[in-house]
C-alpha cells in the first residue's frame, strides 16, 4: 500500500487538515474525499500570504550555547531578509479559477491557465493590468477604438475590459482601466471560455479569458506601505492592511489603497489614478461568505492616442520619437467606477456544496478623443478631428449553482450544475467636430479645442442606447477513471441573449435599431490523461456563443451592435509540473467574424466594421518555475496563423488578419545574487513578428524587440523588511509601433524608470 497526503484542488487544506488517502500502488495522488473546489476563505489567499513579505518569521530554537543578544538579533534579521526574499520571487501558479468547474491545478484540467500573483504585480512595479501581463508571452495589449483603454489580444483575438471577469463574474470589472493593486491574482485562460463562465457581455473573449481575484485576508497580518516613482514625473504609494480575528480567526479584513498622480514618460501626457478596497469575509466549518465593495477612479489628459492610416496610404509612416506626443492637449478620458460583490458557499455535507454571488458594477465615464490620419507617411502630415462621448453603464450579474462528489463503481463524479445571469443597460451620446485640423505627427502644432457641433443623443444626459441580457443554464460531469489517471468532462451550457439596441435620442429610450433573441446550447468534451504523477496530455473541444460586437470609442456608428456569433474551438496539449517548475504545450485552431476599425478617406472620422471570418491556428508554449536554486524563468512564445475567409466577394480570402503578429516570444530572467543576501536581478525581453496593418496585406509592422532590466534589495530595518526595486522598461529607448490590431497603429512606451520602496509595519 502507498500513501498519499495531498491538499485539496483548490490548493489549501481544509480546516480538519490535509487529506490522507491510501491506495493500491497508484502513480497519482486521489482527489479528496470531500466536496472540494470550495474557496475557503480563512484560507483564500494563501497564495497571497505566501508571497508577501513576512513580518513574523517562525523562530525555532537554537541549540547549545545561548546567543547574546546582538548575536541573536543579527541571525533574527538574517532570517528575515532570506524569508521576504523567497516570498518576493517571481511565481506564476499553474491553474486558476474555472468557473463552474471551481479552483483548479492546471495538470489536472483539459485547458490552459495560469496565474500571477500579487507579489509579482508589487515587484513588478505594475501601474496597469496591461503591465502585469506583459509577462505573458501569449497576450498582447493595445488600445480600444479611438481612446486610450487597454484591450488584450489573446490568440490572435481581442478582450475588451467588458470581457475582463472578476472571481469568474462578468460584467462587474472597471470596463477601460484596471488597477492591479487590488487583485490577489491575475489569471490567464487561453482558448473559448463560454461553457465555463457564460458568454461575455461585450462579445469578445473568444481567444481566452482574464479573470481576476480579489485580495482577502490571509492567516498572517499584512501592514504594507509602498511607495513608487515613474518618470517623468508620476508619483504615487499604496497601503495594504488585513487582519483576522474572533473566534478561530472566523472573521477577516482587507483594506487596499492605491494611488498615483503626473506626467509618465510620454511627454505632456498625464495620468491619475485612485483605488480603493475593502474586503470583508467569515466562515465556520460549513459556510464561507465573502463581501468585496471597491472603488477606482482612473484618468488620462493630453494622452498620446493611436493613429489610422489614410485609404490612399502606401507605407507604414516611421514611428516617432520613443517620447514623442502627437496627441492635442484638450484629449483627455475621466473613468470613475463602483463595482463589487457577494459570495456565499455552504456545504450540505462533505459530498455536496451550494454556492451562490452576486455582483455589480457602475461606470461613468467621459472623455473628449482625438486621433490622427495620416495620409503622407513620408513626411508625417495629416488630419485629426475631435469626438466628444460621456458613457454610463449599469451592471447586476449573478451565479448560482452545486457541486457534488460521489463514486460509481469504480468511477469517481464530479457533478456541477447551475445558472447564471447578467444585465446590462448601457447609456451614451457623442458630440463631434463637422470639421478637422491639419497636423503631423512628426513636428504636432498644438491647437486649441474644435467645436464639436454634431451631437448624437443628449451629451448631457446620455439616454439608453443598449441593453444586454443574458441568461444560460449550464450542467457538467467530470468522470475519473483508472485511479485517478483519466479524466473525461462533458457538459453543455445553454444559453439566451436579449439584445436591443436604441437609436440617439435626447430623451428617453429612442425606437429600437436592433434587435437579437437568440440561443443556443454549446457542449463542450475535455479529456486529461495523466501518463505519470507529474505530466498530463489533454484534449478540448469547446463551443462559445457570443454577443455581437458593439461599436465604441471614436466611431460614426458608435452603440451599433452586430448580430451574435457562434465560435468553435479544438485543442490538444501537453503539461508537465513538478510543483516548483512547470511547462505546457498546446495546439488549437479557433475562429469568430473578422472586425476591424476602418478609416473614412481622409475625414478623420472612422467606422466600425465586420467582414467575413477570421480563423487562427496556433501554438504556444509557456515555461515557469525554478532552473536552478536562486534562478527563475517565466516565458515562452506562441506561433498563430491568422486566416481571413468568407470575405466580401472573396478579395480578401486567404489574408492574414489585421494585427496579429505571426510569432510572439517574452522571456523573464530573475536571479538571487549569492554574494548578497537579499538581492535579486531581473530581466526580460519582449519579442513581437510581423504584423499586418490591412487586411489587403500591403502594410505590415516589422519584428520588434524590448529588453528591460530591473533590480531589488531586501534588508531588515528594526527587525522588519525594506524592499528597494528599480526598473527600466525598453532599456535601449527603442522607437517601434507596438501593435496593429483593428487597422490602427499603437506606438511602444520609451525608456521609462521605475523606483518603489515597500515597508511591512
Amino acid at each position: 500500500m502507498t500513501l498519499f497526503l495531498r491538499p485539496s484542488p483548490d490548493h489549501r487544506p481544509h480546516a480538519a487538515g490535509f487529506v490522507l488517502l491510501t491506495v493500491a500502488t497508484g502513480i497519482l495522488p486521489l482527489a479528496p474525499a470531500r466536496a472540494a473546489d470550495q474557496t475557503r476563505i480563512p484560507s483564500q489567499s494563501q497564495n497571497q500570504n505566501q508571497n508577501q513579505n513576512q513580518t513574523h518569521p517562525q523562530k525555532t530554537p537554537h541549540a547549545g550555547k545561548q546567543d547574546t543578544p546582538t548575536r541573536s538579533e543579527a541571525t533574527k534579521d538574517e532570517k528575515i531578509v532570506v524569508t521576504a526574499r523567497r516570498q518576493n520571487q517571481m511565481q506564476v501558479i499553474s491553474g486558476g479559477q474555472l468557473g463552474v468547474l471551481g479552483t483548479k491545478k492546471g495538470l489536472d484540467v483539459p485547458f490552459n491557465v495560469r496565474s500571477y500573483t500579487s507579489s509579482l504585480i508589487l515587484n513588478q512595479q505594475s501601474q496597469t493590468l496591461g503591465q502585469v501581463l506583459e509577462n505573458d508571452p501569449s497576450v498582447r495589449t493595445t488600445y480600444g477604438y479611438g481612446n486610450f483603454s487597454e484591450m488584450f489580444v489573446i490568440r490572435g483575438f481581442q478582450i475588451d475590459g467588458d470581457d475582463v471577469s472578476i472571481n469568474g463574474l462578468y460584467g462587474i470589472t472597471p470596463r477601460q482601466l484596471v488597477s492591479p493593486q487590488l487583485y490577489d491574482q491575475v489569471q490567464v485562460l487561453n482558448g473559448a471560455s463560454a461553457f465555463l463562465n457564460g458568454a461575455a457581455p461585450g462579445g469578445s473573449a473568444i481567444g481566452g479569458n482574464i479573470n481576476l481575484m480579489f485580495k482577502h485576508a490571509t492567516d498572517t497580518p499584512i501592514t504594507q506601505v509602498t511607495g513608487d516613482y515613474t518618470s517623468n514625473a508620476l508619483g504615487g504609494g499604496s497601503v495594504d492592511f488585513g487582519r483576522r480575528f474572533g473566534r478561530d480567526n472566523a472573521f477577516g479584513f482587507r483594506l487596499n489603497v492605491a494611488g498615483q498622480s503626473g506626467e509618465d514618460s510620454i511627454d505632456h501626457e498625464h495620468r491619475h489614478s485612485a483605488a480603493l478596497g475593502a474586503d470583508f469575509d467569515w466562515h465556520d466549518d460549513r459556510t464561507r461568505i465573502s463581501l468585496d465593495m471597491d472603488y477606482q477612479n482612473q484618468g488620462v489628459d493630453w494622452g498620446r492616442p493611436a493613429i489610422f492610416l489614410g485609404t490612399g496610404v502606401t507605407a507604414v509612416p516611421r514611428p516617432v520619437a520613443p517620447a514623442g506626443n502627437f496627441g492635442q492637449p484638450w484629449a483627455y478620458n475621466q473613468l470613475n467606477y463602483i463595482f463589487g460583490m457577494l459570495n456565499v458557499e455552504h456545504d450540505l455535507s462533505k459530498h455536496v456544496t451550494l454556492y451562490g454571488a452576486f455582483g455589480g458594477m457602475g461606470g461613468n465615464e467621459q472623455g473628449n478623443y482625438s486621433n490622427p490620419t495620416v495620409t503622407d507617411t513620408a513626411t508625417g502630415d495629416g488630419t485629426a478631428g475631435s469626438m466628444y462621448v460621456p458613457y454610463v453603464q449599469t451592471n447586476e450579474s449573478t451565479r448560482a449553482g452545486v457541486r457534488a462528489h460521489f463514486d460509481t463503481g469504480p468511477v469517481r463524479h464530479e457533478i456541477n450544475a447551475g445558472g447564471s445571469a447578467l444585465w446590462e443597460e448601457t447609456d451614451t451620446a457623442y458630440s463631434m467636430a463637422l470639421t478637422s485640423i491639419s497636423t503631423n505627427i512628426y513636428r504636432t502644432a498644438y491647437t486649441a479645442p474644435l467645436a464639436n457641433t454634431f451631437n448624437g443623443g443628449n451629451v448631457g444626459n446620455p439616454q439608453p442606447i443598449n441593453d444586454t441580457r443574458l441568461y444560460s443554464l449550464f450542467f457538467s460531469d467530470t468522470m475519473s477513471f483508472f485511479r485517478d489517471r483519466v479524466a473525461l468532462t462533458a457538459g453543455f451550457r445553454y444559453q439566451n441573449m436579449l439584445i436591443d439596441g436604441y437609436d440617439y435620442v435626447p430623451s428617453g429610450r429612442g425606437p429600437v435599431n436592433s434587435r437579437y433573441d437568440q440561443d443556443a446550447i454549446t457542449p463542450v468534451v475535455g479529456l486529461v490523461v495523466h501518463p505519470t504523477r507529474r505530466t498530463a496530455l489533454y484534449f478540448n473541444r469547446i463551443e462559445g456563443l457570443s454577443p455581437g460586437q458593439t461599436a465604441s470609442g471614436n466611431v460614426v456608428n458608435v452603440g451599433q451592435v452586430f448580430a451574435p456569433y457562434k465560435s468553435t474551438q479544438y485543442e490538444v496539449g501537453a503539461k508537465y509540473d513538478t510543483g516548483r517548475f512547470s511547462t505546457s504545450l498546446a495546439v488549437y485552431e479557433i475562429s469568430q467574424p473578422n472586425a476591424y476599425t476602418q478609416a473614412i478617406g481622409n475625414t478623420g472620422t472612422y467606422r466600425f466594421t465586420e467582414d467575413g471570418l477570421q480563423r487562427n491556428r496556433g501554438v504556444e508554449l509557456n515555461v515557469n518555475g525554478q532552473i536552478l536554486p536562486g534562478l527563475r524563468f517565466n516565458g515562452g512564445g506562441t506561433v498563430i496563423d491568422a486566416d481571413l475567409r468568407r470575405t466580401a466577394g472573396g478579395l480578401q480570402d486567404g489574408h492574414s488578419a489585421i494585427g496579429v503578429p505571426n510569432y510572439t516570444i517574452n522571456g523573464n530572467l530573475e536571479y538571487d545574487l549569492p554574494f548578497l543576501k537579499g538581492a535579486t536581478v531581473v530581466g526580460r525581453v519582449v519579442n513581437t513578428g510581423k504584423q499586418w496593418v490591412n487586411t489587403a496585406n500591403t502594410l505590415h509592422l516589422p519584428v520588434w524587440t524590448r529588453f528591460d532590466l530591473a533590480a531589488r534589495y531586501t534588508f531588515a530595518v528594526d527587525h522588519k523588511p525594506l524592499t528597494l526595486r528599480f526598473g527600466v522598461d525598453n532599456l535601449a529607448n527603442t522607437r517601434y509601433w507596438a501593435s496593429a490590431f483593428n487597422g490602427y497603429l499603437l506606438e511602444g512606451l520609451p525608456r521609462t524608470f521605475k523606483f518603489s520602496f515597500t515597508a511591512n509595519l
